[in-house]
């Protein structure tokens, strides 16, 4: 089985092969590695981000708790997915979201300060960057527009074809949390495509 390091190495290969082998040793002396449990945080809200961490193994749900005191998921990311509340830990702000583990999780870290090493002396890894960032941009603002131009029944439809991986990985509760819909509605959604 490839280890946590290798998966991550192998997902750069694949998004930017011209990065060297040298320029990809240096890359790797700088992770770290994290093994969390279900139920444990990688990202409490109001929390400075220390680390990105790159989701080798295991699922975690991004949420907040909103005025009403309701817990509302906002993202859900497995193997191959950054873990990070992009923007804060960019600009080194405390976080809005927490981040939770809904499996054992395993992550391959790499600090800010190191993310800011590599950029300066590593080149290459600025074109990853970049489309890592542009990658994790597209599907905030698709997540935004779901909910501004889908129906529920519809975002339902999107999360089983974008997301048919996960579908037996999470709770229900959760479900509903991150479609924004009442459980009795998903049910009945449900119960209306069942028929189709």
């Amino acid at each position: 089985m490839e280890s946590g390091a290798e998966i991550l190495l192998k997902s750069i290969r694949e998004i930017c092969p011209d990065i060297s082998d040298a320029e990809i040793s240096q890359y790797a002396s700088k992770l770290t590695f994290l093994e969390l449990n279900k139920k444990d945080f990688f990202l409490q809200v109001g929390k400075v981000q220390k680390a990105i961490g790159f989701i080798a193994n295991g699922l975690v749900r991004s949420s907040f708790v909103d005025n009403e005191g309701n817990e509302i998921t906002v993202g859900f990311y497995s193997e191959g997915d950054y873990a990070t509340h992009y923007p804060a830990f960019i600009t080194q702000q405390p976080s809005k979201y927490s981040i939770q583990c809904l499996e054992p999780t395993t992550m391959v870290c790499l600090s800010y300060d190191d993310l800011h090493w590599i950029y300066q002396n590593l080149p290459s890894f600025e074109k990853y960057g970049r489309l890592v960032a542009e990658e994790i941009l597209k599907r905030q603002q698709a997540r935004i527009e779901s909910f501004i131009f889908q129906t529920a029944e519809e975002r339902y439809l999107d999360f089983i074809k974008h997301h048919s991986d996960l579908f037996n990985r999470i709770s229900v509760s959760h479900l509903c949390s991150f479609l924004g819909i009442e459980r009795q509605s998903l049910t009945r959604i449900r119960q209306k495509l069942a028929h189709q």
